[in-house]
């Protein structure tokens, strides 16, 4: 997904996604359509249809394209030490959320889709989820993670980074890199061995 968006014939479906999230974000998707995306883009609502034909089309596009870019951050992300591959994941989901869909909301109304789209989404997300898992069962199994139920520590992270977009607004006091880190540090902090220091960089002191 991400080498097609970066193709020239694709790049105004990315221009279109971006319009969305934002208008996602500000009036929730059940309170947007198509007209109010072709308005934030200053374009007819009939041009969007020559990208995509719903806002459930475009609500799986937002989807499936940020999915996209978080498993290709875990694919980078394979080895090192357990700290450091978790900071690199929470940072890499969180700028994507925050900077590249502008806290969209569109992350968590993924079950308005339709049944077919929403299980391929589910797909991803769960993917998502056991690789980010296998990061915390490897920092517990080194010792560089306080031993416990990594499931329900991965759940943890996931649904403070993913609840976020609730609260963020773009322009704030804070930009996205600083809440990324922020939110990174305080979360891998949380697992930390109390045997080991961590640095912000994730790494045992």
């Amino acid at each position: 997904m991400v080498q097609i968006l970066n193709s020239r014939s694709n790049r105004k479906r990315l221009e279109v996604l971006r319009a969305a999230a934002g208008e996602f974000r500000r009036r929730g998707f059940g309170g947007t359509g198509m007209r109010e995306i072709a308005a934030a883009m200053g374009v007819q609502p009939g041009a969007l249809y020559y990208y995509f034909k719903s806002k459930e089309e475009i609500l799986y596009f937002v989807q499936d394209w940020s999915l996209d870019r978080m498993l290709e951050a875990a694919r980078q992300v394979v080895r090192g030490p357990a700290p450091v591959r978790l900071r690199t994941l929470i940072v890499a989901q969180m700028r994507c959320m925050l900077d590249e869909l502008g806290g969209s909301a569109a992350h968590m109304e993924f079950t308005a889709l339709p049944p077919a789209m929403l299980a391929k989404i589910v797909a991803k997300r769960d993917r998502y989820e056991r690789t980010m898992r296998r990061v915390v069962e490897d920092g517990m199994r080194t010792g560089a993670f306080r031993r416990g139920d990594a499931k329900l520590a991965t759940l943890a992270i996931l649904g403070a980074i993913n609840w976020s977009i609730r609260w963020y607004r773009p322009g704030g006091d804070r930009t996205v890199d600083e809440i990324a880190n922020a939110f990174a540090d305080l979360l891998v902090r949380g697992l930390a061995n109390r045997g080991s220091r961590i640095t912000n960089r994730g790494r045992k002191k």
